[in-house]
């Protein structure tokens, strides 16, 4: 019963807290149906030669607000000015008043934003001012949740209950499609409530968030790294249901990474942590990991989908297609992290999607320059259906591989010390570069029509490499595990999985293990008795081990 109960619980939880993830999704989703309204162009009086230019500001502002959150202010030398990455926000708050008082500060923050933009004022730049707000509250959630999640679900389904937040996402953006469709077809355009109905109901998962971190338990493992370790320990019996002999082994566990963790970087500076074997290697794939989740293209086909199923026929049905393109989102993603996600693993996961999603996109650029949509004609033309099936298994893919991985693989591979600075780092990197896309793709559509297609599948094809060579497999691993995937020179996924075996079986796990790097460090030594600089030929070696993996 106790275990049955732990699993509602933690499901509770991380649903919960991946509301979130929703609100983003349908604040991206719902303003790109919105900006083709009538109505919302007559409110804000703008030209028909405004459309673009506001189309792109009024995500790229979103973002802009997303990055201002990511702070980062982290331990440095006097030499190093003080600061490595600044922004404001995140990164301070959640370490001194924890994960769930953060993610209800994001969730106020983000409804504020929302009440601005609903409100008919007439101006385009208040209009922004508010998207701005409101991507600081998104900005801040889109750090906290994966890192939340990650701490509180067991290791036996962290796959899928991380997955959760790339499953709310697609229902987010499902919802916003056909709300935006709704509104076009039954409010009239000459109502401010055809514009203001979708942007408002932000305020309903936004409000489900807030107030629902009332009702559940602070991360055990920040707990536990502020000494609390009493709360630390009732909140893991409450998450995993009663304590049994388990739950004490895993507390137990926790205290010991922690532990040995903070010894081993006491007094250590920003330069030096990045200088320890496998942190350097985990930065990077967060900052890596996430530019891949943008140059997949899909980041450009959430925002944009109105537009660039005219671009490829759809005409006047393009809300109507979006609709169904979000259907299509829902079901793949969904059903990858209900039952594929444990089974496939990350790396693989990521390697296939990347190469189907380059092979759908060439296909849809080879249709659109053989077949040009006719802008006079009546209705979608046989090569228009070819091109917007093509896009939808492309999404179906994205949802199955590139949309929920980065965000659970970057949760899991950071210890404890640097999760926060880890998953800021690389949620930065998304929404910088979601900034970038948001901002060029209205211009590149216009410019290069059919050639966009085939950008992304060039860029889909390269990340089939960078996974095959960089990506580490941490299915079925603890957090506190990923010290020996990470510190390790042989790849985890290599054909012998010499590691995989050890980390199984408990037997190279040692408790100073970490500090004895960090004073190889010190003393100029790697952990083969090489000076310090042979440590950064790691990287190169992947090139010369790729065929063994």
């Amino acid at each position: 019963m106790g275990k049955n109960l732990g699993l509602v619980r933690a499901y509770y939880t991380v649903a919960l807290a991946c509301t979130g993830s929703f609100l983003f999704a349908y604040d991206t989703g719902i303003i790109g149906g919105v900006l083709t309204l009538k109505s919302f162009q007559n409110s804000f009086r703008y030209t028909e030669k405004q459309k673009s230019t506001i189309n792109s500001n009024s995500n790229s502002l979103l973002q802009a607000g997303g990055e201002c959150t990511q702070t980062l202010i982290v331990p440095t030398s006097t030499d190093d000015h003080k600061a490595f990455f600044a922004c404001f926000f995140v990164w301070p708050f959640t370490a001194k008043y924890g994960r769930r008082w953060s993610i209800a500060l994001a969730s106020l923050i983000f409804c504020i934003g929302a009440i601005i933009q609903v409100i008919p004022t007439h101006s385009v730049a208040a209009f922004y001012v508010a998207r701005v707000i409101s991507g600081i509250g998104v900005g801040m959630a889109t750090v906290i949740i994966p890192m939340y999640t990650s701490e509180m679900a067991p290791k036996s389904i962290r796959g899928r209950l991380g997955s959760f937040f790339q499953g709310f996402f697609v229902l987010g953006v499902f919802f916003s499609y056909w709300i935006d469709y709704a509104v076009e077809k039954h409010i009239p355009e000459t109502s401010d409530s055809q514009w203001q109905i979708p942007i408002g109901l932000q305020l309903v998962p936004g409000g489900i968030l807030g107030l629902g971190m009332l009702f559940v338990k602070e991360s055990v493992r920040w707990l536990a790294k502020k000494g609390r370790h009493d709360e630390a320990m009732k909140s893991l019996v409450w998450i995993r249901g009663e304590e049994t002999e388990e739950v004490r082994a895993e507390m137990a566990e926790i205290l010991d990474g922690i532990e040995a963790e903070n010894l081993a970087t006491e007094g250590v500076t920003w330069k030096e942590i990045l200088r320890v074997p496998g942190n350097l290697h985990r930065m990077c794939i967060a900052v890596t990991i996430q530019i891949g989740v943008q140059i997949t293209g899909n980041t450009s086909l959430a925002y944009y989908a109105p537009q660039i199923f005219q671009a490829v026929g759809a005409g006047d049905n393009s809300l109507f297609i979006s609709g169904f393109f979000g259907v299509a989102k829902v079901i793949s993603c969904w059903f990858f992290l209900l039952f594929l996600v444990e089974r496939i693993g990350r790396r693989w996961s990521l390697i296939i999607g990347a190469f189907l999603m380059g092979s759908l996109m060439l296909i849809v650029g080879i249709l659109a320059k053989l077949f040009p949509p006719d802008p006079d004609a009546t209705s979608i033309s046989s090569a228009g259906i070819a091109s917007i099936l093509m896009v939808y298994f492309e999404a179906m893919c994205y949802n199955m591989s590139w949309g929920p991985v980065p965000w659970l693989y970057m949760s899991e591979i950071f210890p404890t010390r640097i999760r926060e600075v880890g998953i800021a780092v690389g949620t930065a990197t998304q929404w910088l570069f979601n900034f970038v896309f948001s901002q060029a793709t209205p211009h590149a559509l216009d410019s290069m029509g059919w050639g966009m297609f085939l950008m992304f599948c060039i860029f889909n094809w390269i990340l089939v490499v960078y996974a095959w060579l960089f990506i580490k497999e941490t299915t079925g691993k603890s957090l506190e595990e990923m010290e020996e995937v990470f510190n390790s020179r042989v790849g985890l996924y290599h054909k012998e999985r010499p590691l995989d075996e050890q980390v199984q079986n408990k037997q190279h796990i040692k408790p100073g293990g970490y500090i004895e790097q960090l004073e190889q460090f010190v003393q100029g030594k790697s952990d083969d008795g090489t000076t310090n600089g042979s440590m950064y030929n790691e990287w190169a070696q992947h090139f010369l081990k790729a065929g063994d993996r």
